[in-house]
């Protein structure tokens, strides 16, 4: 599994990372999560709004900060 989070660093890009982090230790899991800042790169997954969340290379979260339970359920999904 490969999970993105697509942004620049700001505020809300961090908290959907450490939502995610959290959500991964829910579920047991233990993935990196790889950080797309570039942001020519980010619009080539079509994603104008960010933070934004991809799995696998499909985009899953855009443009908000969900609970870790949520994007629990969006990785348990996609595994």
């Amino acid at each position: 599994m490969k999970i993105e989070i697509l942004g620049t660093g700001c505020n809300n890009c961090q908290n959907l990372e450490k939502n995610t982090i959290t959500a991964l230790e829910q579920l047991g899991m233990d993935v990196p999560i790889e950080k797309v800042t570039d942001y020519a790169e980010i619009v080539s997954y079509g994603v104008m709004s960010t933070p934004a969340l991809a799995v696998d290379g499909e985009v899953k979260i855009v443009g908000k900060v969900p609970p870790a339970a949520e994007i629990a359920e969006v990785l348990s999904a996609a595994v």
